[in-house]
């Protein structure tokens, strides 16, 4: 067992730092305001390697695996949360595609998403779905050599970008889920207005439209009824991004509460002196450690398992995304009690951390779902032991 970094890891770490540093920190007010973050820094992002850290060199990806993913993305969030919402939206259908997909997918979607060229999405949920696969009434009808498509999609990221969105929809004939490769502004697709949230404003999230959408039969990913697994497994995939973001807030949290306990004085000496600061600061410590060695855990089961043993990489990371998204906010909370009404403040960034951790345990699976979903795997392996 070893807790060091590789030094692959540690120049990847340190290279989405300064980049981050250099060319996402200045912009980001700017996309707080317009709601987009320009297509041009994901072409940037694309040139270090950034947009397809685990996707297969042979397609233009890093082959970085998905503990540098995390790392890499750890960092991006700290310094642009709407950039590091819309790879990690990017990054789901990418890996699913270099899971599921054929070899001319793999080559079609693949190198142009890795690129930055294009910004991929992932359309599961819907009006009334939530959570639940069986739920979904997106239809898929085959019609000669294309398959027809209707249906509403909801909450979904990236659907204003170039590229291909992966559309979960039920096929009319078996009543089975399956996966299809939707180029997005094709005849059929279109989308709302952009959804107005109390936090990421910078990350556009939208209703995709699908109204008699012509999908080519070769963009089928696998076979009909493939399409839960490659939710359980793409799902698994964005609540890794999402556990990375979260563990980000929670670290910049923790950074922001420390600093303003060293700087705000009471009587001519700093708030650190107060042994009730001193409670606060630790108890973040302590929880931002225990977040961090989740998430580089289930970045490593992901290396392992995420193509072989869907059931394992499913329980990690839904039990990896709840206890990392839930901490956080207790995390952020602990930072405002150390700012008390300069929390308050917009002039503080610990404001806009506490809007946006809220957002973490609401996506990619509330958490009495994830609870649901952990306890399932548990009594299965006691019950097979």
């Amino acid at each position: 067992m070893n807790f060091e970094l590789t030094k692959e890891q540690k120049i990847i770490q340190k290279s989405a730092k300064e980049y981050s540093e250099k060319y996402l920190l200045s912009d980001f007010k700017e996309q707080e305001k317009t709601h987009v973050v320009p297509i041009e820094i994901f072409k940037g992002l694309g040139e270090l390697g950034f947009m397809g850290l685990p996707i297969s060199e042979e397609y233009g990806g890093a082959e970085a695996g998905y503990d540098a993913y995390v790392l890499m993305l750890e960092q991006v969030s700290k310094y642009n949360s709407y950039v590091a919402g819309a790879i990690t939206g990017h990054n789901l259908p990418l890996c699913i595609i270099d899971t599921f997909g054929s070899e001319e997918q793999k080559q079609e979607y693949l190198p142009i998403g890795c690129s930055g060229e294009n910004v991929h999405s992932f359309a599961f949920t819907e009006p009334g779905t939530g959570s639940d696969p069986k739920q979904i009434t997106t239809t898929a009808r085959k019609d000669g050599d294309y398959w027809i498509l209707n249906g509403t999609k909801r909450f979904i990221s990236n659907a204003h970008y170039p590229g291909v969105c992966g559309v979960t929809a039920k096929d009319i004939e078996t009543g089975k889920l399956c996966t299809f490769l939707v180029d997005k502004f094709s005849t059929g697709y279109s989308i709302s207005e952009r959804w107005n949230k109390i936090a990421q404003e910078g990350q556009g999230l939208y209703d995709v439209y699908l109204k008699d959408c012509r999908v080519p039969a070769e963009n089928l990913v696998g076979k009909i009824g493939d399409g839960f697994w490659h939710l359980v497994s793409g799902i698994g995939y964005g609540k890794l991004g999402i556990s990375a973001m979260s563990l980000a807030i929670a670290q910049k949290a923790f950074e922001l509460g420390v600093e303003y306990s060293l700087t705000k004085t009471h009587r001519g000496e700093p708030i650190s002196k107060f042994q009730a600061v001193q409670l606060l600061i630790a108890s973040m410590a302590e929880k931002v450690e225990a977040c961090r060695l989740m998430v580089y855990k289930a970045a490593m089961i992901g290396n392992k398992y995420s193509k072989t043993d869907f059931a394992l990489f499913a329980k990690t990371l839904a039990m990896t995304k709840n206890y990392v998204s839930q901490t956080t906010v207790d995390v952020v909370r602990e930072s405002m009690e150390i700012h008390a009404s300069y929390g308050l403040v917009k002039d503080y960034d610990i404001e806009r951390l506490w809007r946006q951790c809220i957002m973490g345990p609401q996506i990619e699976g509330a958490p009495h779902l994830q609870r649901v979903e952990v306890a399932k795997a548990v009594l299965e392996e006691f019950k097979n032991r």
